[in-house]
């Protein structure tokens, strides 16, 4: 059993999240995480939401387009780095998010109950 000290905060966590794979299989990524606490992933969202809405978006198409966008933006602020052989960057996060999606949506997912429901261990 570890001993709780208080303000003794990481500067960020690993963990490896798994995906559904178009073809059936299952992918995994390690994800270098950076730590937030439960009130700073909350500014976090209220930014990443007010930055979402400041831009017209008309149609199906660009509703989709934007989503990607907004998700590649969020994943270079959650994470620090991945296991992946392309290095972490604008580019490669929003290919990630255009190509995978469900694996960035799996990677927003799991941050978000890591920090707010810390349900991650070991």
């Amino acid at each position: 059993m570890s001993k709780i000290k208080l303000g003794n905060r990481p500067k960020n966590f690993k963990h490896v999240v798994t995906f559904p794979m178009l073809d059936g299989t299952t992918g995994t990524i390690e994800v270098l995480y950076k730590y937030r606490t439960v009130s700073e992933f909350g500014q976090f969202i209220d930014k990443m939401s007010s930055e979402m809405g400041s831009e017209e978006v008309k149609g199906a198409g660009a509703v989709i387009s934007r989503m990607v966008k907004v998700n590649a933006e969020y994943l270079l602020q959650v994470i620090e780095g991945w296991n992946l052989d392309e290095e972490l960057n604008e580019e490669t996060a929003h290919q990630l998010a255009n190509e995978l999606p469900a694996a960035a949506a799996a990677i927003m997912n799991t941050y978000r109950q890591a920090i707010v429901e810390q349900r991650l261990g070991n």
